[in-house]
């Protein structure tokens, strides 16, 4: 057995692990590249989001290098990602790719049907000791490491006084951390990292305008979907907080759903006088996170999601009044397979100058 499975930000680096070290075959997709997109959109309905096309390129990459056994997700049929999986698996096959689809369904079997569908993959004979310190290195260990480090890169790309330097270090990181096998190694792998990022010289005198990146989960996550835009705005000095990450979403969704608890109620509150009920996806979470962040001390929200995320349209149409009521700027930004990142750059610059006007200005207005 092979397995491959799409990259969906830094998830493929626990996965890759967890097969070496128990000596499952693995296929990790190259790098999502301009190659990646080109052969999901040739395979998908136009209509279909861009991580659909996204995570059916990585797909058909990984099979292109062998793989036999595809690792994909389930979800909510209230957003097309419950349409994903079989989809896919149709397109795979009319292409004449030959293997063995496995399907999570995170919503509905959560952190114990984690535990089964890992165990499943390993020959179904490991202990249950065995699977739960996996997932708990996996997830817990290494995730929140990559999470912690990329937190640690937004803070210091604004600050650091040679450019590139921060996203040199979190370009190596996912090889690195993949590698750790064990907890030491992993504790290891973190002192290195970093110190890498502690030696980076930083500008005292530089106090960088602070924007929260919301929106859509995985275009906030995936950096070519983004078009990398936590770094772009980290060169303009911009320092940026992300408000999706995979390991709060493992906690939501695997642990506390599975207790009857769920999504933080503070969200659903704020979001509550201009969204009333659950249109799936992460629409009520960019409502709701908008205002609480305004409350916070942000100077900005960027608001990013796929063209046609039906959810992200609902949120997209109620941003206008919460900006007015609640004195914050919020840029959304769409993307898709046309989307231009010269055109993106022109539009952050411009964000950048109205964020940093309305400091000039704080003093007088009383306002952040």
């Amino acid at each position: 057995m092979k397995v491959t499975f799409p990259h969906c930000g830094s998830a493929w680096v626990p996965l890759k692990t967890l097969f070496d070290k128990h000596g499952v075959g693995c296929v990790v997709p190259p790098p999502t590249s301009k190659r990646t997109l080109t052969l999901g959109v040739a395979h998908s309905p136009e209509w279909m989001c861009l991580p659909y096309k996204v995570l059916l390129g990585n797909l058909i990459e990984g099979l292109e290098l062998g793989a036999d056994t595809v690792i994909n997700v389930g979800g909510p049929n209230l957003c097309r990602l419950g349409c994903y999986a079989r989809l896919q698996e149709q397109t795979l096959r009319s292409m004449g790719f030959n293997f063995e689809m496995v399907i999570f369904d995170w919503q509905e079997q959560q952190i114990l049907g984690l535990a089964k569908f890992i165990r499943r993959l390993l020959g179904g004979d490991k202990p249950w000791t065995q699977i739960a310190r996996d997932i708990r290195h996996g997830i817990f260990g290494q995730l929140r490491l990559m999470e912690e480090l990329e937190q640690r890169v937004h803070w210091v790309r604004p600050r650091e006084s040679e450019k590139g330097a921060a996203s040199k270090v979190c370009r190596s990181a996912g090889d690195r951390v993949a590698a750790a096998h064990t907890p030491e190694e992993l504790k290891r792998v973190r002192g290195e990292l970093f110190s890498e990022l502690d030696s980076i010289p930083l500008d005292p005198q530089a106090q960088p305008p602070r924007v929260k990146l919301l929106g859509e989960f995985f275009v906030a996550i995936d950096p070519f979907c983004n078009m990398d835009i936590e770094e772009e705005l980290g060169k303009r000095g911009v320092e940026v907080t992300r408000a999706a990450y995979l390991t709060e979403w493992a906690k939501i969704w695997l642990l506390l759903q599975a207790v009857g608890l769920g999504h933080d109620h503070k969200v659903k509150k704020a979001a509550s006088p201009y969204l009333s009920r659950d249109v799936s996806g992460d629409a009520m979470q960019s409502v709701g996170e908008t205002i609480l962040h305004r409350k916070e001390g942000f100077d900005g929200i960027i608001h990013i999601m796929p063209f046609t995320c039906l959810p992200e349209i609902i949120a997209q149409n109620i941003m206008p009044k919460v900006t007015k009521e609640h004195q914050i700027p919020v840029l959304t930004v769409i993307v898709d397979e046309q989307t231009n990142k010269a055109a993106l750059i022109t539009r952050l610059e411009a964000f950048v100058d109205l964020m940093e006007r309305r400091r000039r200005h704080a003093p007088l207005t009383g306002q952040r």
